[in-house]
């Protein structure tokens, strides 16, 4: 439960609107949550390649969210990326 409610936290933080669920900003929120929680698993299980695949495949599809919010928001961008702690390509 407590992940389901980590989730819900993520989602009020940035949201666009109040019935946001599914914009790009929340989106790379979530991602950049499950990258996280992934990143200090595989501290510790350093042999879990099933893991690192799907974590590759996460920052990749974080990527190119960022990449589409880039072309259609930057401001958005910035802000979320400054939130985030997240480097942005130029």
């Amino acid at each position: 439960m407590a992940n389901l409610e980590a989730k819900e936290t993520v989602i009020k933080k940035f949201q666009v609107h109040d019935k946001d669920q599914g914009s790009s900003e929340v989106q790379i929120a979530l991602l950049t949550n499950r990258i996280n929680h992934l990143v200090e698993h595989l501290k510790k299980n350093k042999r879990d390649h099933h893991t690192r695949r799907g974590l590759i495949a996460m920052v990749s599809r974080r990527r190119k969210l960022m990449t589409y919010l880039k072309r259609k928001n930057p401001e958005s961008l910035t802000k979320l990326a400054k939130e985030l702690k997240l480097k942005v390509k130029d």
